[in-house]
């Protein structure tokens, strides 16, 4: 059985709690006590049941009525294993939004039937499109709110789906849904005869898995070096492809030689390969100029840009505005370099999806920019739509992750595009 995971975002209180408690309890996934203890939170706050709490475990969370940290959910059908990640709906959580969606495969987008597009609504769309989040559906929640209005959800839907085109996003399917009671959940609605599509339950089986890392070029980003036993062993984790004992390899952005000369777990058993996913432990041979950590480990014939220039889309997540003669601190995958912002191509207001202006000084809170960086030494990078690892990375000032981004394309090679 295969497993899915996607990330479900919308603005606050369009019921991305109560869809997932739904879904959960539709499906028989939730634990045996985990049902009479959402009655009984409540019945303490005097309503029905609601399958919000589910997801709201901490006491602060259901005093505040708002979900604060991006939460992963299991469920299972018949069919298929999926993962929920919940990003939360507040723009001040943005951060950890950024941090849940790059971990999925597709995304749900959630509307209010009687608010429509909100504010967060559309900087979530931005980010299920910067975060190149193709697969999408749509629910339009809350449908008992407004009657179960056919005029009304098909007003909406057309709204919508204009809305979306503006960042190159079209759903697979708009489905009118009232996660509160069920309808279109995982059975089809009495209250809406008018609908003929399918259950949301139904859409999430059309999601297709991506194709598979184990396919990818090797990468090995090198996490730690280890004196074990009188040998330097390398730490690190593979991103993608199939690491081989015996393989040569090459080493960058130094571009060094070496071969893989032992594999070993970290209980220090050894094995003739590691797959992408698992972290392990690697000997090397052979070696004309040791790894260190922020280095990345590759096939020859396979390697990745190495540049000291990049495009990409960032996102601002400061209150403290950037301005581009400021140096910062960047980390891609487990390396860290100084750099600076070269140019700010184009500054847009996430929410409006408005360029606000076009060769750009600064970068202000919840704004995204296309830029070119630059960074004091060459680093390891590659297209985010071909290796995420290599082609995510966050911006730091002082303690504090400031940025997000993807890189689209290295500037000296433009064949990095999706």
């Amino acid at each position: 059985m295969n497993n899915l995971a996607f990330v479900m975002v919308g603005h606050v209180d369009h019921g991305k709690s109560t869809l997932i408690g739904r879904l959960l309890y539709d499906t028989e996934s939730l634990p045996p006590d985990k049902l009479e203890e959402i009655k009984i939170a409540s019945e303490e706050q005097g309503k029905d049941v609601e399958f919000a709490y589910v997801m709201d475990h901490l006491a602060e969370e259901r005093s505040r009525s708002i979900t604060i940290d991006t939460a992963q959910t299991f469920f299972r059908t018949t069919d298929r294993e999926y993962v929920i990640i919940d990003a939360p709906g507040h723009k001040e959580f943005l951060k950890n939004m950024i941090t849940g969606a790059s971990q999925a495969e597709a995304a749900v987008l959630i509307v209010d039937a009687a608010e429509g597009v909100r504010e967060q609504t559309q900087r979530h769309a931005f980010m299920i499109n910067m975060l190149g989040l193709e697969q999408l559906i749509v629910v339009v929640n809350k449908m008992d709110i407004i009657n179960f209005s056919e005029e009304k959800f098909i007003s909406l839907k057309k709204d919508l789906e204009i809305f979306l085109s503006k960042v190159n996003l079209t759903p697979k399917i708009v489905i009118p849904i009232s996660a509160k009671q069920g309808d279109n959940v995982s059975n089809r609605s009495e209250n809406m005869d008018w609908y003929d599509g399918v259950t949301f339950l139904d859409a999430l089986a059309s999601f297709e898995n991506m194709p598979s890392v184990l396919a990818k070029p090797m990468r090995y980003p090198v996490q730690l070096i280890h004196e074990i036993k009188g040998e330097q062993v390398v730490m690190g984790r593979v991103e993608s492809g199939i690491l081989e004992q015996g393989r040569e390899v090459i080493i960058l952005p130094a571009g060094s030689k070496a071969s893989v000369e032992k594999i070993m777990e970290y209980e220090g058993e050894g094995k003739p390969s590691s797959e992408a996913g698992e972290s392990t432990g690697i000997v090397l041979s052979g070696v004309e100029s040791h790894p260190k950590r922020g280095d990345v480990i590759v096939y020859p014939g396979e390697e990745p840009p190495v540049t000291e220039r990049f495009k990409a889309s960032l996102f601002w997540m400061s209150p403290v505005p950037f301005d581009i003669d400021e140096d910062i601190l960047l980390r891609i995958a487990t390396g860290e370099v100084t750099c600076k912002v070269e140019e700010i191509t184009e500054r847009i207001n996430s929410s409006t999806l408005e360029v606000i202006e076009e060769n750009a000084q600064v970068l202000n809170d919840t704004e995204a920019g296309e830029v070119i960086i630059r960074t004091t030494s060459p680093v390891v990078v590659e297209s985010f739509y071909k290796t995420k690892e290599l082609g995510r990375f966050v911006l730091v000032r002082g303690n504090d992750v400031v940025a997000g981004g993807i890189i689209a394309h290295t500037v000296e090679n433009t064949d990095l595009h999706r």
